[in-house]
């Protein structure tokens, strides 16, 4: 079979986009794998690669490592000004919401403790959640209790519930305060994230008050494909 010129991204490119616009391929769907579209179209797999990247850039599609390439959800928007459940958020775009626990205990970290008021000898509570979204990894919540504030937080099943939901019901929140940086993934967030190799990535890192006392420190890591951050005055 020969080989067309690596010019033919732009072909590739213009293919994938048809078939979304036409509604053929949909939110969600899985296209045909890389292997599939060097064949349909007789290029290097570079050429085809080189045509997804630049898609995926355009936040047309999303790449989840191990998984495959899917029509991103061009509705997939977080707001900024208003804290809402990732369940509740989900939800709201007709989507499945799932969760995966992966660390729910007592931390001495000193950066949540100074955080969250607290002092050198005492403890935080912390959980560390997987959210997906129709079982694709969008996000990756670290996050940091104050215990007095929330004392039966470590009992509580975050399979069933959020902890956004949980703590809103117990401590209405009255202060917030956030930033955003672009970070080089851990090995531990591009793996539970399926993260492709050198993927950017995203972190909200926000603290709340719940009257005068803080309540939470979380960090909510984002694969830089799978979100875009919105916001209105």
């Amino acid at each position: 079979m020969s080989r067309r010129s690596p010019s033919n991204y732009l072909e590739i490119k213009a293919y994938v986009r048809d078939k979304i616009e036409a509604g053929a391929w949909k939110a969600g769907d899985l296209i045909p794998s890389e292997h599939e579209l060097v064949r349909k179209f007789g290029v290097a797999r570079m050429t085809v690669n080189r045509a997804l990247r630049e898609l995926t850039s355009e936040q047309l599609l999303m790449r989840v490592q191990g998984t495959g390439t899917f029509v991103a959800d061009r509705r997939s928007q977080s707001t900024l000004i208003e804290i809402r459940s990732i369940h509740e958020e989900i939800a709201g775009r007709g989507h499945k919401h799932t969760s995966e626990v992966v660390l729910l205990g007592r931390s001495n970290d000193a950066q949540a403790l100074r955080a969250l008021g607290l002092d050198s000898d005492d403890f935080a509570f912390q959980s560390q959640i997987v959210h997906f979204e129709n079982d694709i990894p969008v996000q990756f919540e670290d996050r940091f209790v104050h215990p007095a504030l929330f004392p039966d937080y470590l009992q509580q099943d975050f399979n069933i519930t959020t902890p956004s939901d949980y703590m809103t019901r117990r401590a209405p929140i009255r202060r917030v305060q956030y930033s955003i940086t672009a970070r080089k993934a851990t090995a531990q967030v591009r793996k539970l994230l399926r993260m492709e190799a050198g993927e950017p990535c995203m972190v909200l890192h926000r603290c709340t008050w719940s009257g005068a006392h803080a309540a939470t420190s979380v960090f909510l890591w984002y694969a830089g494909g799978r979100l875009q951050l919105t916001g209105e005055f």
